[in-house]
């Protein structure tokens, strides 16, 4: 598979992954509560991410470090998977929470809004916003409205709807403690602390709540294993492979359209149907999502620029 292919395909293919486990999260809720089903998923992604760094290793062997720098490496690892872990622990039970109350396709795209979100976030941290940006977020606003509100009713969300839009904060505060931390610790690596981080805590609260019910793992066992497996696994692995000699633009718009996916594998599998309205703000939400990651202007012209530089220079 060539560069120009795989950018397409792989993340196409990581969108339809994650789209489709909301459905495996909707019919994990039916079986089992939200805080076990997210330990035994996230558990499941940690052992798969576990494998894929032993992999990674025995193709590419790292450099030799001085006990000193593994030790320091450690620490800033444990570090950053406890912080990120726990967000994601954070944002993993809302999200499983508010599935159980709306339509897996409705709690794909009010996920989805974590992509605008972020880069509000950012003027916490002194980032610019662009106005792009600004108007993704009114778009958004309004294609929100339309999917969670019905016409001629009170404007008030509903249980499920209310903690899906949390969850797509928390999600939000997770992605950039994670653009922190991948500074000085490996993606790969990183992923996988949180999710034996999220595992752990999860359990510990899983066993106030919900008891043991190995019962009702077993019978949640498939859910458990595409969203752990596949979702966190498999996804992730993907992506990976994806942005690393693709264009980050491309692969991030194919990306957002785990949204989509997640509508469309409620409607085939789940038999939901969405209203006109909320189709409507379906469709307002993915153009919001798509708007905010499409680069300046200037951006542009760089890039066109480097990429001009570079073919002359071959052609030379």
């Amino acid at each position: 598979m060539n560069a120009k292919t795989k950018q397409i395909v792989l993340p196409l293919i990581t969108a339809l992954i994650w789209g489709t486990a909301f459905v495996a999260q909707k019919g994990g809720a039916e079986l089992l509560g939200a805080l076990s089903f997210n330990w035994t998923r996230s558990l499941a992604g940690a052992l798969a991410l576990l494998l894929l760094i032993k992999v990674l290793e025995r193709r590419s062997p790292a450099p030799e470090k001085s006990a000193a720098e593994k030790l320091a490496d450690r620490r800033a690892l444990l570090r950053g998977g406890f912080v990120v872990g726990t967000l994601l622990a954070i944002a993993s039970t809302l999200q499983q929470y508010g599935v159980g109350f709306t339509t897996a396709g409705k709690a794909g795209f009010i996920t989805a809004l974590y992509i605008v979100l972020v880069p509000l976030l950012g003027l916490f941290f002194g980032k610019r916003v662009r106005m792009l940006v600004w108007c993704g977020v009114a778009i958004a606003v309004a294609g929100l409205y339309f999917l969670s509100f019905a016409a001629g009713g009170t404007p008030v969300f509903n249980t499920g709807d209310l903690l899906v839009l949390a969850c797509a904060f928390a999600f939000s505060v997770h992605i950039l403690a994670i653009d922190h931390f991948t500074r000085t610790v490996d993606g790969v690596k990183l992923s996988c602390a949180q999710f034996f981080v999220m595992a752990a805590e999860m359990f510990i609260a899983a066993l106030f709540v919900d008891g043991l019910p190995l019962d009702a793992i077993r019978a949640a066992l498939p859910f458990i294993l595409y969203a752990g497996l596949l979702s966190s696994g498999v996804g992730y692995t993907l992506q990976i492979v994806a942005q690393k000699d693709g264009d980050p633009t491309v692969i991030s718009l194919l990306l957002s359209l785990e949204s989509f996916f997640a509508v469309l594998s409620g409607a085939v599998l789940l038999h939901e149907r969405l209203t006109g309205r909320e189709y409507l703000g379906c469709a307002l939400m993915l153009c919001a999502v798509i708007l905010v990651q499409l680069p300046e202007k200037e951006k542009r012209s760089r890039e066109a620029l480097s990429a001009e530089a570079g073919k002359d220079s071959s052609e030379r």
